[in-house]
């Protein structure tokens, strides 16, 4: 970060990934370090479908949502000043994440990601969903950029290649632009296959990223290192 006052420990925190518990990441960051929070944190892998079971292995804390308050409070630490935080959620869990973030955050809305198909679940006795919600949080008061757009947006799923819950890059990006600047540090505590790291480096934002799963960790390694060779990353 060209200018930037940082202390030589936290500039190395920056356009890294850990395979480490996002609260042993954040434990190392100052206070209101990160500019914008984008994540998709682990819940109801149990809940998708017995396929999903089979193919998938377990994610760490898919269970036990008891570090959620935690979580949120060492966000909102982190976080700067007038900054927004992006979590995707299930309608399984979306009471007990928004309940969280309220105890810090000032919840603003729930988005509404819509698929270009239906996800799996129960084939029979249930309605097929194609959406998935976001919910969308500020610290202090952050215009989004390019002004007001309606909650509800479409995006092509990925086709879960890398990861069970892979989001397209095309979203991560939409979400990046309207709440960030360039040169500003986006942090993924739950980074997956490395998404949000490759939407950041795309529009010339840094990026900070934690993933507990080793395989996920590696996966994501690999993407990054595939962009630069493409020339995509900024310098």
């Amino acid at each position: 970060m060209k200018g930037s006052h940082l202390t030589e420990s936290h500039q190395k925190l920056i356009n890294n990934i850990y395979n480490e518990n996002c609260m042993k990441t954040m434990s190392r960051m100052k206070n209101q370090f990160v500019n914008l929070m984008v994540t998709d944190p682990p819940y109801g892998m149990k809940f998708r479908s017995n396929h999903r079971a089979e193919r998938y292995k377990d994610i760490h804390w898919d269970d036990n949502l008891e570090w959620v308050n935690d979580f949120c409070s060492e966000a909102y630490r982190i976080l700067k000043r007038n900054s927004h935080l992006y979590m995707f959620c299930s309608f399984h869990n979306v009471d007990i994440f928004k309940q969280a973030l309220d105890r810090y955050f000032t919840l603003k809305n729930i988005l509404i990601w819509e698929k270009n198909n239906t996800s799996m679940g129960d084939l029979k006795g249930d309605y097929a969903p194609k959406y998935e919600m976001i919910l969308f949080a500020t610290k202090g008061r952050r215009l989004l950029n390019g002004g007001r757009d309606p909650n509800i947006f479409k995006f092509a799923r990925t086709g879960n290649k890398l990861h069970p819950t892979q989001k397209p890059v095309e979203l991560i990006s939409y979400l990046i632009n309207k709440s960030s600047e360039k040169d500003e540090i986006i942090y993924d505590p739950f980074m997956g296959s490395g998404t949000t790291a490759e939407a950041a480096h795309i529009n010339e934002r840094n990026y900070i990223g934690s993933e507990i799963d080793e395989t996920y960790y590696e996966i994501s390694l690999t993407r990054i290192e595939q962009v630069e060779r493409q020339g995509i990353l900024f310098a």
